[in-house]
């Protein structure tokens, strides 16, 4: 069975989990293996992701990640260290080669949804390809943005939601938008984490993570969510990268209990 249509069939809903952007060495063995056994342990397909560089930043001075070559090799042991499948965010056409030799799922990131030669360029590569809404995109606009990637011929597409802009410096989460995206036949996954950001007003992106359990539950609850995508870190207060909505490790496995209980109640 491929991976795709393992996310696809599973029997809960699929996890997409690791750190926003890629760090030291230690910090994504120790990040990797955490979700490699709590996957197991729950019963939930497992997708790892760290972006080898995170080009949009809220300031010139923000950590990036160690770039493509560096991060790529670091990805690479951790599939096969982990024998985990991976996910990193493509932001250029002349990335997508490089990265599709390492990451068996391409992500286009939100503010690139509508770049229409880097979507199909990703999808030209053969891998899954996860398009991110963007903030300024309605949900029924991913039906345009699918179909460029399925005009290539690939019909191995996600469509995640990370939140709307709501005014200045905030984000919002139309629930309705996740049937409208299910529309199109192809899995949605819920940005848990992205969708809780305050976009920077200054240098730093702000969030309320608090609110993660609460609305992981109420995602999965519409029936039409098929995958969880949540960023963590062993201590997010110290992570280079969206720190304040960034997840800790140890509470996973109490805010995905739950929301594997409400699965089993819908006979998912």
């Amino acid at each position: 069975m491929s991976l795709y249509e393992k996310l696809k069939t599973a029997p809960y809903f699929f996890l997409i989990a690791g750190t926003c952007v890629i760090e030291e060495e230690s910090i994504m063995f120790h990040t990797a293996e955490y979700l490699k056994k709590l996957s197991v342990e729950l019963e939930l397909p497992l997708v790892f992701k760290s972006s080898y560089t995170k080009a949009n930043r809220s300031s010139g001075s923000s950590f990036s990640g160690p770039g493509l070559e560096r991060g790529l090799l670091l990805l690479e042991r951790i599939k096969r260290e982990f024998e985990l499948p991976i996910l990193s965010d493509v932001h250029e056409v002349c990335e997508v080669g490089p990265a599709a030799e390492v990451c068996d799922i391409l992500q286009i990131p939100a503010f690139l949804s509508r770049q229409t030669n880097l979507i199909r360029a990703a999808a030209l590569a053969g891998r899954i390809v996860n398009i991110k809404k963007g903030q300024f995109m309605a949900p029924e606009d991913m039906a345009a943005a699918s179909a460029k990637a399925r005009e290539t011929g690939n019909e191995q597409i996600l469509l995640t939601e990370r939140g709307s802009s709501f005014g200045y410096h905030n984000l919002v989460v139309d629930f309705r938008g996740f049937a409208t995206m299910a529309e199109t036949g192809y899995p949605v996954v819920y940005d848990l984490t992205h969708s809780l950001q305050r976009p920077a007003s200054g240098t730093v992106t702000g969030g309320n993570p608090e609110f993660a359990p609460l609305m992981a539950r109420a995602a999965m609850a519409t029936g039409k969510v098929k995958g969880l995508f949540i960023e963590c870190h062993p201590e997010p207060k110290k992570a280079k990268s969206d720190a304040s909505t960034m997840l800790p490790l140890s509470e996973l496995r109490e805010l995905l209990k739950p929301v594997i209980q409400i699965m089993r109640q819908m006979g998912g």
